[in-house]
């Protein structure tokens, strides 16, 4: 047997819009099992102080793009795979952590919770004596029965997210550090654990990512105050979850969770986080200056700024949107100004459309087509989008859109593939052959811009688009969240309940009515 602790790895991690009518199944969450598990983060790997510290078993893991709900048979398909992973782990050693690494925004046709439901199915193998941190997303959302079942719980700190690895590799750190305060116990005695105190405190406020991104005030300072709390004495470590805004769910709302030694410390840090979320919560703005679609493209054909970029954020597939919405591409081809190829160049990524993928390879590059795209899963806004124009590249082999095309219809190049792809790096663009930094305008189904995109961009808009992910909450119609709940309600009768709550250790019932 080991003389290091054991820990397994598992965890499923997607974002799901309960607005968006597509389905996410099972590949999309490309699965890693066993060895592959490890072999993803670098700082497991056996040459890494914390891959020395433990002796790592990973059983199952799954990280798919954003979209609509998970089918519960996909759910069902790839946890019974897990489970049954960690089964044979129990069996033959005695397991002494786990790391469980998701989102926090999973949503399964016919369950809810899913993250609390899933953990609770690990638990059931496990059993209540194993030390499970997790790790997650900061548009994640944390119930209590999540946060009660978890010894360990953190989030990234950072939005636009480029603090990913950090934050699992804190998440991991503290697992270990706190195995490593385990007394052994004497042949024969029974294990005793020793666990952190957690104070949750849920707050009242549902936003998009696009007005709290950590790039700028009031998240900014937010956000800056979360390292000060985890410096103090007897904390181990600090969280805020902003939570995520487009599943209507009751958990759906932001949350403040800080681990420590001392009850003092946790509540007060807790307590201190919250307070400054709510207090700024009349604050938050758009990362950008927004508008509607043509608005933003007036403003863009005026500004001497190039490249001007432009959000199409309503179908972002990284927030949740099916990908296919054809309303941003249709409106922008009907605009005069780009029909002919002597027009301002714009680049549009993108509009999935399988068979318009297969003629236009069948035609090659260089060839004229007419396809149709768009609009198989996503049709409430706008229907397929008919197209004629050159073929200007193609690619295969992409892990997600598996092949892509560029079609040059007027003065736009617009970016078909088979399936829903983000598009985040300068690479994404060129690889079809493609120069943004040349272009006049870049349209992108995205909200705010992930770094490289940022960095290329001279100016920005942030189109406010229809769509499974729209920025105008109001538009979608929750009817499940909590009330009152901002922006939904712009008055509260009273102040918001932000006392910290202890949660009992997860090796103790928890009691009392659900908040």
């Amino acid at each position: 047997m080991s003389e290091r602790p054991i820990i397994a790895i598992a965890g499923l991690a997607c974002e799901n819009s309960t607005f968006t009518p597509s389905r996410t199944l099972a590949p999309a969450f490309h699965p890693r099992r066993g060895h592959e598990v490890i072999d993803k983060y670098a700082f497991l790997h056996p040459d890494t102080p914390l891959g020395t510290a433990a002796d790592w078993r990973g059983t199952l893991i799954g990280h798919a793009l954003p979209g609509g709900m998970v089918t519960r048979a996909a759910f069902e398909e790839l946890v019974g795979d897990m489970i049954a992973r960690l089964t044979a782990i129990t069996a033959a050693d005695r397991l002494d952590g786990l790391w469980f690494d998701i989102h926090g925004a999973m949503y399964v046709e016919g369950l809810e919770d899913i993250e609390a439901e899933l953990l609770r199915r690990v638990r059931h193998v496990i059993g209540p004596d194993v030390i499970v941190s997790a790790s997650m997303d900061l548009h994640g959302n944390v119930s209590r029965e999540l946060a009660h079942q978890t010894d360990l719980i953190t989030c990234y700190r950072m939005a636009p997210h480029e603090d990913v690895m950090e934050t699992k590799e804190r998440a991991c750190r503290n697992l270990v550090d706190l195995l490593a305060r385990q007394a052994k116990p004497l042949a024969g005695a029974a294990l005793t654990r020793v666990r952190p105190i957690k104070a949750w405190v849920p707050i009242p406020i549902l936003l998009p990512g696009e007005q709290t991104s950590t790039r700028v005030e009031p998240a900014k300072h937010i956000y800056a105050a979360v390292p000060e709390v985890e410096a103090t004495d007897n904390v181990i470590d600090a969280a805020i979850w902003v939570g995520y805004a487009w599943a209507d769910e009751p958990r759906s709302r932001a949350y403040v969770v800080v681990t420590g030694w001392d009850e003092t410390a946790v509540t007060d840090g807790a307590e201190r986080l919250a307070q400054i979320f709510w207090d700024a919560h009349e604050d938050f703005v758009f990362v950008a200056p927004t508008g509607s679609f043509s608005e933003c493209l007036d403003i863009a054909l005026k500004s001497k700024s190039r490249p001007y970029f432009i959000s199409d954020s309503g179908d972002n597939p990284t927030a949740g949107g099916s990908g296919d919405v054809t309303w941003g591409l249709t409106k922008l081809l009907a605009r005069p100004e780009f029909q002919q190829p002597s027009g301002p160049a714009v680049i549009y990524a993108s509009v999935p459309g399988p068979e318009a993928i297969r003629i236009a390879v069948d035609a090659g590059v260089g060839a004229t087509v007419t396809v149709t795209a768009g609009a198989e899963i996503d049709n409430l806004h706008a229907g397929p989008i008919t197209m004629t124009g050159r073929v200007h590249s193609i690619k295969h082999g992409d892990k997600d859109a598996v092949t892509e095309v560029v079609l040059q219809v007027g003065s736009v190049f617009a970016i078909l593939t088979k399936l829903r792809k983000p598009y985040h790096h300068e690479q994404d663009f060129t690889d079809l052959n493609l120069h943004p930094r040349s272009a006049d305008i870049v349209i992108v189904k995205i909200g705010y811009l992930e770094p490289e995109l940022y960095d290329m961009a001279t100016d920005w808009m942030l189109a406010l688009t229809p769509g499974g992910v729209d920025q105008d909450l109001q538009r979608l119609g929750h009817h499940r969240i909590r009330r009152p709940m901002w922006p939904f309600d712009k008055t509260f009768t009273t102040q918001p309940d932000l006392t910290a709550r202890i949660l009992p250790l997860s090796n103790e019932p928890l009691t009392g009515e659900d908040e």
